[in-house]
């Protein structure tokens, strides 16, 4: 190996390194070459210069160096293709193939190369290069790809703000091949179309997978609220459970639309779907103040903490949501709810919906604990890889 640009840790700060945590702020460094710009591969080193990890430098950001391998060794086109082929390998045993054609082959730290997404929609890739250090890979990454999975295409959606905070600017180009405008995936015994040039993230959310699956086993002969319903992937697992009714909310018409849609692919229009455009917050209090009830309520929402300022302000979002869920269901009726804010930990979220237990005057039994589907990794030494948070309540007046 040449010799590679040194960073220099101060004292005491390289006892998350070696716990392998992949995140080095600027705070922690000493000495490094704050002049050079962003390097694919710095050396880190503690005070006494002995080696801690190889990883990505960026001065412009936050977290300067994001480590991606804890031994010396050559970082070249064979180092990236062997990381792509281990993560590849890893999701084989999970099974998801029998139940699904669409999969995250990577998850960025969790499977040590940060700052990479690649999610696989059938026959395509969707992948999103977040950081400046991953970006000085693309080329090697982009050959592996192709030489393993042999896709018809890859796009690039690498249009997340965490590009802006890390000096990039915002991408959605195609890489390799052709990415059609619409992509047809199978989940749980029913369709779903992605739309990886403009949907959500890569295109859909499939860390939900699971919690989906569930929603089969309790629907039957229920009445069903999917709120922040997207297009429709809990509505329609609800329906193949043989519920009564499902009314779907979302305050986008485009993924109202795409979920009618859904509804008619899957052979579903039979009058039980029920769809409405509006901002979840204000539906909920029109059906409290309207008396309106439930047996099963989805409450999927987007990410409230965007940083540790916000995490008391997204406390509240989540109780006032929780808690009109809570007067919206009927007793003994279920409450799926969720948070997909990696600093809102379990232990919070747990006492938020709590809180919103008793301002609503019931009680509730956890039945089931949700997290991200196992193709969204977590790592022991890296708690930030578990971002989804669930609990399926049952709930006692």
């Amino acid at each position: 190996m040449s010799k590679l640009v040194q960073v220099v840790l101060k004292k005491g700060k390289e006892k998350a390194l070696k716990n392998r945590h992949p995140w080095i702020f600027s705070g922690a460094v000493s000495r490094g070459p704050w002049d050079a710009g962003v390097l694919p591969v710095v050396e880190v080193l503690d005070q006494d210069g002995q080696f801690l990890a190889l990883g990505y430098w960026n001065p412009k950001s936050q977290i300067c160096v994001r480590a991606f391998s804890f031994k010396h060794t050559d970082i070249d086109e064979a180092f990236w293709a062997n990381r792509v082929a281990a993560a590849i390998q890893r999701r084989i045993p999970l099974g998801i193939a029998q139940h699904a054609n669409a999969c995250r082959l990577i998850a960025s730290e969790a499977d040590e190369i940060p700052g990479l997404i690649v999610d696989q929609y059938d026959r395509w890739l969707v992948v999103q290069f977040l950081t400046a250090g991953i970006e000085c890979h693309r080329d090697a990454i982009l050959k592996a790809l192709i030489e393993q999975l042999k896709p018809e295409g890859i796009l690039s959606r690498s249009d997340d703000n965490t590009r802006i905070k890390e000096g990039l600017v915002q991408d959605v180009s195609l890489l390799y091949g052709t990415v059609p405008d619409e992509i047809l995936i199978k989940e749980h015994g029913y369709m779903l179309s992605v739309h990886p040039w403009t949907g959500h993230k890569t295109g859909f959310y499939l860390d939900q997978r699971d919690a989906r699956g569930r929603m089969k086993s309790y629907a039957s002969g229920k009445h069903v609220l999917n709120t922040f319903a997207y297009t429709g992937g809990f509505s329609l697992a609800a329906h193949l459970g043989g519920a009564a009714s499902i009314d779907s909310v979302d305050i986008s018409a485009d993924a109202m639309a795409q979920l009618q849609l859904n509804v008619a692919r899957n052979h579903q229009d039979d009058g039980k779907h029920h769809y409405h455009t509006a901002d979840v917050f204000d539906a909920l209090r029109r059906y409290e103040k309207e008396g309106k009830q439930w047996d099963i309520i989805v409450l999927d929402p987007p990410k409230f903490v965007h940083g540790a300022a916000s995490l008391e302000k997204a406390c509240r979002g989540y109780k006032d949501i929780n808690r009109l869920a809570f007067n919206l269901l009927r007793d003994g009726g279920y409450l799926f709810t969720f948070s997909c804010s990696g600093l809102m930990s379990a232990d919070l979220f747990q006492k938020v919906v709590f809180s919103a237990a008793v301002d609503s005057n019931v009680d509730g039994q956890i039945i089931e604990r949700f997290q991200q589907a196992p193709d969204h990794p977590m790592t022991l030494c890296f708690p930030e890889s578990w971002y989804l948070k669930g609990l399926l309540v049952q709930v006692r007046r």
